[in-house]
């Protein structure tokens, strides 16, 4: 029996309210997009305690097209999903623009959560790899990334629950 079965549906409600509270209060959820943040802030603790792997910096709430930054000035763009596809990558050409595609980020994150949100996996990929992944979305008028078994396959595995 799980330690939350002793709690009604209203008290467990309270529970997550004082949870969310406590977790803005620590800074690790900074905007109203929570799985975003859980997500970022897990990447950067991963990052930070792993011998091997930069160390990151949040970047500031708000800066546009990067989440993180190494000490080596590396860009990192953190995307979390607990389902087939990524959030929206703003900021980028257009599919019909002939512009050449100014570089935003080294490399992107991507936090895979469960559909209970339990952390499944940390993956990373490329500038390069991003380009040749990346779909538009036309409804957001954005690029995002399809969460496929290929692009797992073909991506950094930075950490991995199984």
């Amino acid at each position: 029996m799980s330690a939350l079965e002793k709690y009604s549906t209203t008290e467990l409600i309270q529970l997550y309210s004082e949870i969310i509270s406590k977790l803005k209060s620590r800074g690790v959820i900074r905007t109203k997009n929570i799985v975003g943040d859980l997500g970022e802030y897990l990447a950067i603790e991963h990052y930070n305690k792993t011998p091997g792997l930069p160390n990151l910096q949040a970047a500031p709430a708000g800066t546009q097209n990067i989440d993180a930054i190494s000490r080596q000035g590396e860009r990192y763009s953190i995307k979390s999903t607990s389902g087939k596809l990524t959030s929206v990558f703003y900021g980028l050409n257009d599919p019909e623009s002939t512009d050449e595609e100014k570089q935003k980020f080294e490399y992107v994150i991507i936090v895979l959560f469960s559909e209970i949100f339990e952390l499944e996996k940390i993956i990373e990929i490329d500038w390069n790899q991003f380009l040749s992944l990346k779909r538009w979305h036309k409804t957001m008028r954005g690029w995002n990334i399809s969460v496929t078994k290929q692009l797992i396959e073909n991506s950094k595995i930075i950490w991995s629950r199984t």
